[in-house]
């Protein structure tokens, strides 16, 4: 009978810490810190966007998660969209910039 209520304590804890350990973040979602990081990278890229002659802040989306960030948008020509990626490039804390601009 002992072994029994032995079993069943550490059966329920092992359940216990299994069940938990499902309430960890997973790596689709940010922390706090990673959140504040990322809305200053976009804020950031945004500001370049908007004070480039060549570029206009209204055609570009810019969206940012880990580092990443992802420019969309319909923009009116090449030179544009090579010059939003060169810019956002250039702004520290971006990881890597995903393109997905197209032309008019």
């Amino acid at each position: 009978m002992k072994h029994l209520i032995k079993f069943c304590s550490a059966f329920f804890l092992a359940l216990t810490l299994l069940s938990a350990s499902g309430c960890a973040s997973i790596q689709k979602q940010e922390g706090t810190g990673e959140y504040v990081d990322d809305s200053v990278i976009t804020t950031r890229v945004k500001t370049a966007i908007l004070a480039d002659p060549i570029l206009s802040a209204a055609e570009i989306n810019v969206e940012t998660f880990k580092g990443v960030v992802q420019l969309s948008g319909f923009v009116t020509s090449r030179v544009a969209i090579n010059k939003a990626l060169e810019l956002t490039r250039s702004i520290p804390g971006v990881s890597s910039v995903k393109n997905d601009m197209r032309l008019k």
